[in-house]
């Protein structure tokens, strides 16, 4: 099978992919492997990495016209007019783009989501990764913008000796919120975790030996802890769907002047009833006093290692789907569940809900 890896065009993002090794176990299987030329290069990986390995550094063109085209992001607006009828593996976040599922339903396009593969036990293997980056990521941009000269209040998130570290309210407490909840802590923050989940805030409590404030997720316990807090870290997810919110308008205008929220679900939407999406290159937005930090691919901020961490999840099912797609969908329930566009249909229930639509069979 053809495979094409076109380079990300989407603003500030510097991974790839797929690796020079996940190019040379593809191509040791007989698959073709075309890498547009500087799709690694901010990754830290030469194009010379991918020849080396027996890939084709070709065009955009050329590694969109594949049989199987794997990204990191969605297809960009300049890049619907590279849609087609093949398959295409990434990060969709579809139940938030309406335009990119009719572009696709348009193409014919197969399209994958890594959000969505989703194991029997309901992790998703393939989210995870990037979750565990986002989490941590989230603290230290939010530590960064708390400092004075980025618009901050001036508080160091660990304190000092005889002065308290930041209050650090972690919305939600799975993938991404157990990691941010970790950081902070590593950090000397004093956190809080809300979910509403108990047995997700027990497992919290159990981690971190009762370090962790814990509490029920009720409307009125976020409010009083938004407003209490330095940082606000929004990490609530429903897969395939759009992300609810949690944060309104009034809670964060009750904050003090300088304090920070991070919405690591702004892909989906955002938790934060005030996100918009940023880029790394404008990364913040005031809302009455408070910055609010909704970067919508925060990973590429560390590109180097979110793009290895990445391709660790995924060079196991893309081995599978290119040794042939509809075998490897057949067989395999959780890359099943990854399918959100088949036939010019949408077939994933939770994405075509979010449209008032129904479903195809997958």
């Amino acid at each position: 099978m053809r495979v094409g890896v076109p380079r990300e065009t989407k603003s500030g993002e510097t991974r790839v992919a797929l690796t020079p090794d996940g190019a040379h176990a593809l191509a040791a299987r007989g698959h073709r492997v075309t890498v547009e030329s500087g799709a690694g290069a901010s990754a830290g990986l030469p194009d010379d990495a991918y020849l080396a390995v027996g890939a084709v550094v070709g065009t955009a063109a050329e590694a969109w016209e594949a049989d199987l085209v794997v990204k990191v992001k969605e297809p960009q607006p300049n890049e619907l007019a590279l849609l087609r009828g093949n398959v295409l593996v990434t990060f969709l976040h579809l139940a938030a783009n309406r335009v990119l599922a009719d572009a696709l339903v348009a193409a014919g396009t197969t399209a994958l989501s890594y959000d969505t593969v989703r194991l029997p036990d309901g992790t998703l293997p393939l989210l995870t990764p990037m979750s565990e980056v986002a989490g941590r990521l989230a603290v230290l941009a939010g530590a960064h913008h708390l400092l004075t000269p980025h618009g901050g209040r001036g508080v160091l998130l660990s304190g000092v000796p005889g002065v308290p570290g930041a209050r650090v309210t972690v919305l939600g407490a799975g993938v991404a919120g157990s990691h941010a909840i970790a950081q902070a802590v590593a950090m000397g923050a004093e956190v809080t975790a809300i979910d509403l989940s108990l047995e997700a805030l027990r497992r919290i409590d159990a981690r971190h030996g009762g370090a962790v404030r814990t509490l029920a997720s009720t409307e009125g316990a976020i409010a009083d802890e938004v407003r209490a807090s330095d940082l606000v870290i929004g990490a609530v997810l429903v897969p395939g769907r759009p992300a609810p919110t949690v944060v309104s308008h009034a809670m964060v205008a009750a904050m003090r002047p300088g304090s920070v929220l991070v919405d690591i679900a702004i892909d989906q939407g955002g938790c934060l009833a005030d996100s918009v999406p940023t880029t790394h290159a404008d990364p913040v937005r005031r809302v009455e006093g408070a910055l609010i930090y909704a970067v919508a691919n925060m990973p590429a901020a560390v590109g180097a290692t979110a793009t290895r961490a990445l391709t660790n999840a995924t060079l196991p099912y893309l081995l599978r789907l290119a040794d042939g797609v509809d075998d490897a969908v057949a067989g395999d329930p959780a890359l099943a569940a990854g399918v959100n566009v088949r036939g010019g249909r949408i077939v994933h229930p939770a994405v075509a809900e979010a449209f008032g639509t129904a479903s195809a069979p997958a």
